[in-house]
Order: C-alpha cells, then sequence, then structure tokens
C-alpha cells in the first residue's frame, strides 16, 4: 500500500466547478479528514479539470473509482460521514456518466456563463 489509503480529488480549476462552489467543498473534506483524525490515510486534493463540466462540483475518491457530480454541502457532509469515515460509498450520490471519458453538459455551462456574465439563465 501506498503512503495513503484514499486520495479524494475535488476539481477546482477550470470555469465550472469553481463557479459552483468547489472551493469551500474542497476545504469542508479537508477540515472534515483532520477532524475525524483520518488525515495519515486520506489525502485530499485540489484537482485540475476532470472533463465533466456542468456536472460539478466533482469530486473523485481513490483507490474506488468513485465519482460524485455536483456536490453540495449537504452531500459533502454525506461523502465525508459515509464514505470517507465510514468506508462505504454513497451510492445515490454517484456519479455515472453516460460513457468513459469527457462528459460535458453544455445546457449546464451555458446557463453558468450567463450567470457569470450578469444575465439571467433561463433567456434565450
Amino acid at each position: 500500500m501506498g503512503q495513503f489509503k484514499r486520495h479524494v480529488f475535488v476539481c477546482t480549476s477550470g470555469e465550472y466547478c469553481p463557479f459552483e462552489g468547489s472551493a469551500a467543498i474542497h476545504q469542508f473534506l479537508k477540515e472534515g479528514v483532520q477532524a475525524r483524525g483520518l488525515k495519515s490515510t486520506t489525502r485530499v486534493n485540489k484537482s485540475g479539470c476532470l472533463d465533466q463540466c456542468g456536472h460539478g462540483p466533482m469530486v473523485v475518491v481513490y483507490p474506488e473509482d468513485v465519482w460524485y457530480g455536483a456536490v453540495s454541502p449537504e452531500a459533502a457532509r454525506r461523502i465525508l460521514d459515509e464514505h470517507l469515515a465510514g468506508g462505504a460509498p454513497v451510492e445515490e450520490l454517484r456519479y455515472r456518466a453516460a460513457k468513459p471519458g469527457a462528459n460535458k453538459n453544455p445546457q449546464r455551462m451555458a446557463a453558468i456563463d450567463k450567470l457569470k456574465a450578469g444575465s439571467d439563465p433561463a433567456a434565450p
């Protein structure tokens, strides 16, 4: 076994995950791992883009290869408590893409772009 039992990656790069609060999710998981005494076995890292734009914030846990999408603060708490501390992936929160590789959500990306530009995401 390597230095850590688990590696957790939170997308904090690109144009979309940061806009949806990924920095706060990263900080919450990092602090939660430390508070639960898991710092010696679980490493929480910022990651670059995971090519799932519009489905974020994205969180990936290895070595289990469990992906979580649209991670809210409540979802992050469950991932921390049930998966990282409890050892069982949170099945109903798992992100399962239609296909391996890049899976971008153009509609959500366009809505975020409109929000960032200060316009109504529902406008045509």
